[in-house]
């Protein structure tokens, strides 16, 4: 089993745990869950945030590398359980990634003069 596929089976098994069952959702609570693992993800985001000095005129701030890397693990599940959420596996998400990361390569290449919407609708 490769490692992807081992973190959306954990997941899984957390969100059973916590009571969560995203197999055979309606559009309603999938919706309700879209905004759930969103809105978590931007609170893990501000505690990320918090992470660093990012406030320019406070002196008494530390960078806590440690808790970063703690709230990008956060981030990840949730950002998981929203894939999930979508019906997407694992290798759904690898197979997007490379697909949309072929894009952004050659977006790259032309400059990326103009937004073109269409050309990830293939993903």
């Amino acid at each position: 089993m490769d490692k992807l596929t081992q973190i959306f089976e954990m997941q899984e098994e957390l969100n059973s745990r916590i009571g969560v069952d995203l197999k055979g959702i309606g559009d309603e609570e999938q919706v309700k869950w879209i905004l759930n693992y969103t809105r978590a993800m931007q609170q893990e985001l501000a505690e990320l945030t918090d992470s660093v000095p990012w406030k320019w005129w406070a002196k008494y701030q530390e960078f806590d590398k440690q808790n970063a890397k703690v709230e990008v693990v956060d981030l990840f599940h949730f950002l998981v359980s929203l894939a999930q959420t979508l019906g997407m596996t694992a290798d759904d998400v690898f197979d997007a990634y490379i697909a949309k990361n072929k894009v952004n390569h050659q977006r790259q290449d032309s400059g990326y003069t103009e937004k073109d919407e269409a050309d990830s609708r293939h993903i």
